[in-house]
Order: C-alpha cells, then structure tokens, then sequence
C-alpha cells in the first residue's frame, strides 16, 4: 500500500525555505492533507505490522508520532518547525526511551530507520554491559551477521570513558561495552517514502535488528 505522494516531500522542501508561522499557516491545509493525515495511516499501519512480530501491546499512533513543532527553549536554531516527521514504536510510544522499539523518520532528506535502546538509566546500562560481558561470543556473532553489517554497519551511540573494573579487560575485547547507548542506524533515499513498498522495507530492516534487539531485552 502507498501512503505518500510527491506531496508529502514537496511540502517539507518549501518548509525549509519558509519556515516561519506565517508560511506555515497558509499551508496548513496542505500540512494536514499531505502530511499529517497520510503519516498518521502509515503510523498506524506500521504498529500493526509490528504487532505481528513483536510484544508491543497496542499503543494508538497519536502516542507514537512526534509533533512538527520544535522545541526551541534551549537551541540557537529557532525556526519553530521540524522538516520531516518522525515516529517511535515501542510498549511506550514516543515517551519510551528504553525499550527496543522502532523510531522512523521521513523528509525530503532521507528515511531513517533507528532501533535499539537510546537512553538506559544507570541500573540497565550496568546490566546491559555485564550481559555482553558474559556473553561476548554470541555478541559478537549477532553484530558481525552480513546482513547486520550490510544494513546498520555497527552499534552507535555514545561513549564512556570510565568504567567498573571488572569490565574494563572484556572491553578492551569488545568496545561496545563503553557505549551509554546502544542504537542501530540505517538510511534510504528519500524516493523510497512515495514507494508502495516503504512498510515491507522498514519492517525487513526492523527483522534484520531482531536478533540484536531480543539480547538488550534479555537484560532489562
């Protein structure tokens, strides 16, 4: 099924140029026939094709979908409006910042396709990195799998300096036990949004992930 047409990349290309409340305004009915309304079905269709493959409960796509609005409070950018949409399913939704899930974002710029655990606290970190550290065999063969590899290159995220001693030797073996977060990353060009087979890509690269994401949930 094709939920976007040129429309959807289209709004956010003349976004880029304009954005500012006024532009955004008199495009509002663009915004809601071309982006909003077609990104809310995907949404919902994604969660749905997720829920075959995956203990996601039954989260609504208005808790999953992130708004176009930017938060500027802190940031030296102040243009009020995001130039893509994104959404993040998981148990939690949007608010869920732990739980392997499936985040997407769709601009004129690229599809991104980002999976894994983004923010563990102290607790789960710690045993994130004691489960590869005991585990460092099986690790290793579920990060270094071709299709791995060819679809997410390696583990992303943030990095430590410091750790407990007892993992600093079996981090000089695997270096992703420095990591604060463990996050997969893969990209598309943008032509791929207007295809009828967007969700079928997604959810091959959300299997390719499966192996990696069932060993975070094995120590949360």
């Amino acid at each position: 099924m094709k939920h976007f047409n040129k429309g959807f990349l289209e709004f956010f290309i003349e976004l880029a140029a304009n954005n500012n409340k006024e532009w955004f305004d008199r495009n509002k009915p663009r915004y809601v026939k071309d982006v909003k309304q077609p990104f809310e079905a995907f949404t919902t269709d994604l969660i749905e094709r997720m829920k075959k493959v995956d203990d996601i409960g039954n989260p609504k796509a208005s808790e999953c979908i992130f708004r176009i609005n930017k938060d500027i409070r802190f940031s030296k950018d102040k243009t009020p409006y995001k130039t893509q949409m994104s959404a993040a399913v998981s148990k939690g939704g949007k608010k869920d910042m732990v739980t392997p899930g499936l985040y997407v974002e769709l601009g004129p710029e690229h599809l991104g396709i980002y999976t894994g655990m983004y923010m563990p606290e102290k607790d789960l970190l710690n045993s994130v990195r004691s489960r590869i550290a005991s585990n460092m065999k099986k690790f290793e063969g579920i990060i270094t799998a071709s299709d791995f590899k060819k679809t997410y290159g390696d583990v992303k995220g943030e990095k430590s300096k410091i750790l407990p001693p007892e993992l600093k030797e079996k981090a000089k073996v695997q270096p992703v036990i420095f990591n604060k977060q463990f996050y997969l990353m893969h990209t598309h060009d943008p032509e791929i949004i207007l295809s009828d087979k967007l969700l079928d890509y997604i959810m091959k690269c959300y299997k390719v992930a499966e192996p990696f994401n069932t060993f975070l949930k094995s120590a949360i």
